[in-house]
């Protein structure tokens, strides 16, 4: 009954993002098609094949965090603050896959590196996620203590410790994101919530906006933004894992 729950919800899934998803992807296709040959009708100059590994090799370029801008290249994306935030999402398991490493011995190290990290990560914020716990706890004990009061202060304290987390980790984090990346606040609360789950698709990314300046303490904040949200929604996800069993 339970496997034939989850398949039934993940078929909604498929067929809900088919609906939804479908159409905009062919639009997107036959726009590209027709871009491609006004290119080439426009431009006789310009062959077919040579077109095509120019796309790929900017496609393979922009996977290894290389942009064009005009007639030179970004770069920077592996300083010390970019390479932070790779391996943040490595051993968080979040997986943007804009960035990868190209080189044998970065996949090797990030085997090796993940093998590892990722244990650490879980233990971090089990440890975390304890911590938050203890906390709202106590400060429950407390208001029993003060105004004698049971079971209320127990929800009271859970009701609000909810409340700000939520507004910590996934209200307010759209707003810097919209100031630093222009996102939209939709766009930013997506970001918010597919990162600290872990699902992490790639198609929003902080910090990879090559006409943008960002400071240098933006990934590092972020980094911690997700350390502790994930802790958190982990404690959220763990309350709904009970209800359903």
């Amino acid at each position: 009954a339970l496997l034939g729950a989850y398949v039934l919800y993940v078929g909604l899934g498929a067929g809900v993002l088919r609906a939804l998803e479908g159409p905009a992807e062919r639009r997107a296709a036959q726009r590209l098609l027709q871009q491609r040959w006004e290119l080439l009708a426009n431009y006789t100059c310009v062959r077919g094949p040579p077109l095509q590994r120019l796309v790929q090799d900017i496609i393979q370029a922009y996977k290894s965090g290389i942009t064009l801008q005009g007639n030179s290249t970004s770069l920077g994306r592996w300083d010390f603050s970019g390479s932070f935030f790779f391996s943040i999402s490595t051993i968080t398991t979040i997986g943007y896959g804009n960035l990868s490493p190209s080189t044998a011995a970065g996949r090797i190290f990030c085997i090796f590196f993940a093998l590892f990290g990722i244990p650490l990560n879980l233990v971090l914020l089990n440890s975390i996620g304890q911590l938050m716990l203890s906390g709202v706890q106590h400060c429950a004990h407390h208001l029993e203590e003060k105004f004698h009061w049971q079971k209320k202060a127990t929800l009271l304290m859970r009701i609000c410790a909810l409340l700000t987390c939520l507004l910590l980790f996934l209200l307010l984090p759209p707003v810097l994101f919209s100031a630093k990346e222009g996102w939209s606040y939709e766009e930013g609360f997506y970001y918010s919530f597919i990162t600290l789950a872990t699902i992490g698709f790639g198609d929003y990314v902080i910090g990879m906006n090559p006409d943008r300046t960002y400071p240098g303490w933006y990934k590092n904040v972020v980094s911690l933004w997700i350390l502790f949200g994930m802790a958190w929604l982990a404690l959220v996800i763990k309350f709904c894992i009970n209800l359903l069993e």
